[in-house]
């Protein structure tokens, strides 16, 4: 008995050393942290404020600006001494509360992506800045004429002369033989940067650091590409017969400049049926903001702190940037009175209120979305309806019957782009593969192989042009493409979830959430307001009931 109370006292010390050095280790931890926050806070909202100026003027010294505060961004996380006693406290365990731990994890793998020497930071920094200024920047030649990206893609819609079209289409690939070197470059500082780490290449470190298996990524889009690949076929075989007589060619004559979009990403118009005509004589910003509004989700004071239109200059895309994490939240747009722009709008104001809506109570470090792809998913569920009749109709107040006319053939548009959609993203995700895994290879031909694979498109004969660097997520947003599919499949099953458990309806044809508030509430609580606090999955899992899976995509595009 006596000896057992010995060990039982020997063992209760050497417990409350132990808890004493988890205590330490913890408060060491929280001490970091307030450290960390006041540092990276006041900076990283300079840096979105001096981006987003740079966005909108185009010019050498903004951009010059925001890679300054950039830079700082990246000392502080590339800081050794820092990473050393974040590793510490990591490995000890004691960082075990649910909120604390995910701070840790989230701040460490920041770090981790940043353990390079500052020269190494510094020069690629510099260089994505360079690449983005030119896209910026840059504007195509048409037949001696400047064109801007929405001019060039009007022209590929709306043209029938097919000499026409090539040129507009090669015009839009300009820009690529501008970048490609320095994207190759930049490629290859990224992979250096990643090996040190230990990390197989920079897409294998991207992935990892955002909580993504690589190896269940590329499972997922092989399930993917089985799905789609012989609906996909058939549906384009369909589609190649009314272009060809729209052009006046032969099946077989058909080229990449034929389907309307510079990278075939958005489905041809091959159904009698001109969605851009409901949008002509509308106000797509004021669609945009009633329709938020109505499913109590206001963007009035995000609409008022964008910039939405375009600019000599300006940049050419879209985004959505939460400045502050405390609702500063703003959008760059171009728009026009198209069903391309409406359903954009609709896009980057669904990542506008994702972030408007989270919660000011949660850690500022975790105050951002679950992860990339499912911020991705909201924006995708609310840009699909730019497409839909029965929103169409309720927005626009086309009449019941004209509406009803154009149901059918808006439903298979809408089927035709997300089978596009998915097979453009079999080409983008697999070409960054194989890209980081070997930046020397033939890009050109490998670019053009996947095309003809996943897209079922003719190389143009004799073209040897970069025209994969003229994608502005390969040299800009590197390793993401994938979130836009996993996007896609999340935003389906929300959208079943809605309609089945929140509205309780069937009518999934004419389920378009219009002043339905349940559907924002539900939105900001199980999907906005709990931020980056868990894993993506058990988030997504709580939310609808089940992890990701993509039968519902199945359920709605494909079967």
């Amino acid at each position: 008995m006596v000896k057992m109370t010995a060990l039982f006292l020997f063992l209760a010390l050497l417990g409350g050393c132990t808890n004493q050095g988890d205590a330490d280790m913890v408060g060491e931890f929280q001490s970091f942290l307030e450290g960390y926050e006041a540092k990276v806070k006041d900076l990283s909202i300079r840096n979105n404020k001096a981006y987003f100026a740079a966005s909108i003027s185009g010019k050498p010294e903004d951009y010059r600006a925001a890679a300054n505060l950039e830079l700082e961004l990246g000392r502080i996380h590339a800081d050794s001494e820092s990473f050393r006693k974040l590793k510490r406290i990591k490995e000890s365990g004691a960082v075990t509360k649910p909120l604390q731990a995910r701070q840790l994890k989230v701040i460490y793998n920041a770090f981790l992506a940043k353990q390079m020497d500052e020269k190494q930071l510094e020069d690629i920094i510099q260089l994505q800045k360079e690449i983005e200024q030119k896209f910026s920047t840059f504007r195509a030649k048409l037949d001696g004429e400047e064109k801007t990206d929405n001019e060039l893609k009007e022209l590929l819609r709306t043209s029938r002369d097919s000499g026409e079209l090539e040129r507009a289409w090669k015009a839009s690939k300009q820009i690529g033989a501008r970048v490609a070197g320095d994207v190759v470059k930049l490629v290859k500082m990224r992979n250096a940067a990643a090996h040190k780490l230990g990390f197989k290449n920079f897409r294998h470190m991207q992935l990892s650091l955002l909580e993504q298996d690589p190896a269940a990524v590329e499972k997922l889009f092989d399930e993917l590409d089985g799905l789609t690949r012989d609906i996909f076929a058939e549906t384009k075989g369909a589609a190649d017969r009314v272009l060809a007589q729209k052009y006046g060619v032969g099946g077989n004559e058909l080229m990449p400049w034929h389907y309307q979009d510079p990278f075939f990403q958005e489905a041809p118009r091959v159904y009698e049926i001109d969605l851009d005509r409901y949008y002509r004589n509308q106000d797509i910003e004021k669609l945009t903001r009633e329709y938020y509004a109505g499913i109590g989700l206001p963007v009035d004071d995000i609409v008022a702190g964008s910039d939405l239109y375009e600019k000599e200059g300006k940049y050419q895309h879209a985004y959505c940037m939460d400045v502050d994490r405390e609702g500063d939240v703003r959008v760059i747009c171009n728009i026009k009175p198209d069903v391309s722009w409406m359903n954009t709008s609709l896009h980057e104001f669904g990542h506008a209120v994702y972030d408007k809506y989270k919660d000011g109570e949660v850690p500022w470090v975790l105050r951002e979305p679950a992860h990339p792809f499912t911020t991705e998913a909201v924006a995708m569920l609310f840009g699909r309806f730019a497409s839909n009749a029965a929103w169409i109709r309720s927005m626009t107040g086309i009449p019941e019957t004209e509406a009803s006319e154009i149901a059918d053939a808006a439903s298979k548009m809408l089927r035709l782009e997300q089978l596009v959609f998915s097979r453009w993203v079999q080409v983008m995700v697999r070409f960054e593969k194989s890209l980081y895994e070997n930046p020397d290879q033939d890009l050109n031909a490998l670019w053009w192989d996947l095309v003809e694979k996943y897209q079922l498109l003719r190389r143009p004969e004799g073209r040897e042009e970069p025209d994969w660097a003229a994608k502005i997520h390969v040299a800009l947003y590197p390793v993401y493409y994938h979130n836009y599919m996993m996007g896609e499949l999340l935003a389906s099953q929300l959208f079943y979830h809605i309609c089945d458990r929140i509205l309780e309806t069937g009518d999934y044809a004419e389920t378009t959430f219009i002043g339905k508030r349940e559907v924002g509430d539900y939105l900001a609580r199980k999907i906005f307001k709990p931020g980056n606090t868990m894993f993506w999955d058990e988030m997504i899992e709580k939310a609808t009931g089940e992890p990701l899976t993509p039968k519902y995509y199945a359920r709605q595009f494909v079967e």
